[in-house]
């Protein structure tokens, strides 16, 4: 039986689904909540390099602001995506406001920056604002 790794996104616990069991909305086995709801989860900086690092699907990390025109209008089309690729991708958001040192550390110089992330490495980026329909083809081009 081959298992993949899934971190809670609310509590941070690596959990190991069996693959089978995936589409089946798993729960956490600590804290018994959904490993996926439908919607992009928040990190912050306690949080990131456990999800980039510990999940074995691809994770995609919308990095945003606050005062930004092209991330709000982005984030209802983020959260459209997400709805269609969880279980096989984890959507995230950061806010590079309230954590510039890990903006800073992935270099983010203009915001909206997406970035998906595998086994703890970047594996692309793109930069601007993405229709829902654009993200979907981009990432999925990275599933498998």
């Amino acid at each position: 039986m081959s298992v993949t790794h899934i971190v809670c996104p609310h509590c941070n616990i690596t959990n190991r689904i069996p693959n089978e069991k995936i589409a089946n909305k798993p729960i956490c086995g600590k804290c018994k909540k959904p490993l996926f709801f439908a919607k992009p989860i928040e990190l912050t900086a306690s949080s990131f390099t456990t999800h980039i690092s510990k999940n074995d699907i691809l994770v995609v990390i919308d990095f945003w602001a606050e005062w930004c025109g092209p991330c709000k209008m982005m984030a209802p089309m983020f959260a459209q995506a997400t709805a269609q690729l969880e279980p096989r991708v984890r959507m995230a958001k950061l806010n590079t406001e309230q954590e510039q040192n890990i903006a800073a550390q992935f270099n983010i110089r203009s915001i909206p920056t997406l970035i998906i992330f595998k086994q703890g490495k970047e594996i692309a980026r793109q930069s601007g604002a993405m229709d829902s329909q654009g993200l979907l083809q981009w990432v999925n081009q990275y599933l498998n």
